[in-house]
């Protein structure tokens, strides 16, 4: 007895375990986080991960936000050079260096911001995306350089820049260091301004601190997707700070479309296709299709 009963709970209970496991709501179902809906895992993301019901945008990785915007095959990586790791030896309740490697075997990505090139609707484009997931998309010396790269290697080519802002911040963990790549990239824009390429900047939830006082807020087109935190400073810091109740909305992408912050606020399924009639626009390119009258001059006013 004591040899099938041992294989009975050594063998055939573990896999009835993993295959109930696998059933779990947590595989299956997406809770969503503004209304608790439960909402099936298939149906979110063939909606491009967003909420069907409430039309929450969740965050998305930057291999998942590439593989939406560019046209299939035309990815091609752009190296980005290394930078000292740990300079500061920084240690707060783990080592900097030991949050680093988590966090590339967590994303797979080297730091917080993957540059590619690759085609948009035919459009030869330069993109920047910063993966949140990443330590909070934070801004430190790899992703200075990174955004840096990507405006020379747009430069190179002669395509529109277009970056996917996603970050908490400045990386404490670098220090003053961290804070240097503002003026940076800030410099690194204006070279491409003055090579008179776009600059084209999606601000995703949550755009904000170092990057939003930076590169982020430098573009010439600013769309934002529907309900993204955006700002300096978080909204329950500034309320604390002056001691007043904040106005629905506040930092909200509706919010500073309606009070100028950014000129317009696009449901993830149309940001691709938004995207690809700016670059044409910008770059006096021919068009794939006619655009309706009104919205090519809606376009027209937003780039001038």
């Amino acid at each position: 007895m004591d040899g099938p009963m041992n294989w009975i709970t050594t063998v055939v209970r573990p896999k009835i375990r993993s295959l109930l496991r696998r059933e779990t709501s947590e595989n299956l179902w997406i809770k969503c986080p503004e209304t608790g809906q439960l909402v099936f895992h298939k149906d979110v993301e063939a909606n491009l991960w967003v909420i069907p019901g409430s039309n929450h945008h969740m965050r998305i990785t930057a291999a998942q936000r590439l593989s939406i915007t560019l046209d299939p095959g035309s990815q091609e990586d752009v190296p980005l050079p290394e930078v000292p790791v740990d300079p500061l030896r920084f240690r707060d309740s783990k080592r900097y260096s030991e949050r680093l490697k988590e966090a590339k075997a967590k994303t797979g990505l080297q730091d917080a911001v993957k540059v590619v090139h690759g085609t948009l609707e035919g459009m030869p484009v330069t993109i920047a995306v910063q993966d949140f997931h990443f330590m909070g998309g934070s801004l430190g010396m790899a992703a200075g350089e990174a955004i840096i790269t990507a405006v020379d290697a747009a430069i190179a080519r002669r395509t529109p820049l277009i970056l996917f802002a996603s970050a908490g911040g400045a990386r404490m963990h670098e220090g003053i260091l961290s804070l240097m790549q503002m003026p940076r990239t800030t410099v690194a824009v204006r070279r491409l301004r003055e090579a008179r390429l776009p600059y084209l900047v999606v601000l995703t939830d949550p755009t904000t601190g170092g990057v939003t006082a930076s590169y982020a807020m430098l573009g010439d087109v600013h769309i934002a997707e529907p309900g993204a935190l955006i700002g300096f400073a978080g909204p329950r810091v500034i309320e604390q700070t002056i001691r007043e109740k904040l106005p629905d909305g506040f930092q909200k992408a509706e919010y500073l479309k309606q009070h100028g912050m950014v000129d317009m606020v696009v449901p993830r399924a149309e940001v691709r296709a938004t995207l690809g009639r700016l670059c044409r626009l910008l770059m006096h390119a021919p068009k794939l299709a006619a655009m309706p009258v009104v919205e090519e001059q809606a376009l027209a006013n937003v780039a001038e």
